[in-house]
């Protein structure tokens, strides 16, 4: 087995654990690979260990791998996206985790039209830092509206990342939070959301016991960049 192999494996069992924990289906959290920064070998290995999905975070090295690498492979934008690399992010990325403004949905979804494309899309969440981006909560039921009336995205869920700080009752409080916020817009909007993407190499347990669907490890499995 090698060294990915087996972290992988590690990881999967600890989801697990955690899922059978909190009483949730073996099926309910995928793990997405961030292999941002990491070669082509990198990720074919983890390719080569049966992971499907990988998370990028700049355009111009999504278009490289996405290029050479296999063409099953589902890429996910992961990182701030500037309006001006939409088109060239709509082109290879199925999901995109981190529209954050009107301006962007607006954007992509006028792109997505013209391409022929409907990607999947989240709204990412700020979670109280204004070092981080993300869209504010109180602008959210705004900016979920607009995501729910875009013709050519499919608004799937929500996204945030964990607060800096080593305190996991406040990496439980941001997820709770997040958790909370897809349920009322669900009500609100009368729209299904089924993914939350949250978690990392450091806050996973906390993440999926509040109900991650989508947790991002990239550190766990491929090493300190």
């Amino acid at each position: 087995m090698s060294r990915f192999a087996a972290l992988y494996a590690d990881l999967q069992q600890e989801v697990q654990k955690v899922l059978a924990q909190c009483s949730r289906p073996a099926d309910a959290v995928k793990i997405l690979a961030v292999s941002k920064t990491f070669p082509v070998d990198a990720i074919q290995e983890a390719y080569d260990c049966g992971v499907r999905i990988f998370g990028e975070n700049k355009v111009q090295e999504l278009t490289v791998k996405a290029e050479i690498l296999p063409k099953d492979i589902q890429w996910h934008f992961i990182g701030h996206l500037q309006s001006n690399k939409a088109a060239k992010a709509l082109q290879y990325a199925h999901w995109i985790h981190s529209v954050d403004s009107l301006k962007l949905l607006h954007k992509l979804d006028r792109l997505a039209g013209e391409m022929g494309k409907k990607p999947v899309i989240l709204l990412e969440v700020n979670s109280g830092e204004t070092s981080k981006s993300g869209v504010d909560y109180a602008l959210l039921p705004e900016l979920a509206a607009a995501a729910r009336d875009a013709e050519n995205l499919d608004w799937r869920g929500l996204m945030t990342m964990a607060p800096l700080t080593d305190d996991p009752a406040k990496w439980q409080q941001a997820f709770a939070k997040l958790r909370k916020s897809r349920d009322e817009l669900e009500k609100s909007l009368g729209v299904n959301l089924p993914e939350l993407s949250m978690g990392m190499s450091g806050d996973l347990v906390e993440a999926v016991s509040e109900g991650s669907t989508l947790i991002r490890v990239g550190t766990r499995l491929f090493g300190h960049r």
